[in-house]
């Protein structure tokens, strides 16, 4: 990791209703599809310079007493989208968010 400290690389948790169904697969039954999915799936928002190594790095020094193992990260840019607001233009920021994967038994119990 560069000089940065691990809450510069890691902004915040992102919850959504599709963020908390994707966190829910591991624990589904109803599919079979779904069993496959064992590994717990946690959403971050990151800093946008920031690559894979260094967001698995910082959220494994960040959970360091919790024991967790990232397994996979994948990040989306997304892209701002435009607005109007008063009939003025203008456009909402963008923002990079990552989608890591813990290994099986590993898991981040936040209170929300």
């Amino acid at each position: 990791m560069n000089d940065t400290k691990p809450y510069q690389i890691i902004k915040s948790r992102y919850i959504t209703e599709k963020t908390t169904v994707l966190e829910g697969l591991q624990n589904s039954t109803s599919n079979r599809c779904t069993t496959k999915c064992n590994r717990p799936k946690y959403v971050f928002l990151v800093d946008r310079n920031a690559n894979k190594k260094e967001i698995a790095e910082a959220l494994e020094t960040i959970y360091a007493e919790k024991n967790i193992k990232v397994k996979d990260v994948n990040t989306i840019n997304m892209k701002p989208k435009k607005r109007r607001v008063r009939g003025f233009k203008g456009f909402r920021s963008g923002f990079k968010k990552a989608i890591v994967t813990l290994e099986s038994g590993d898991t981040i119990d936040e209170a929300v």
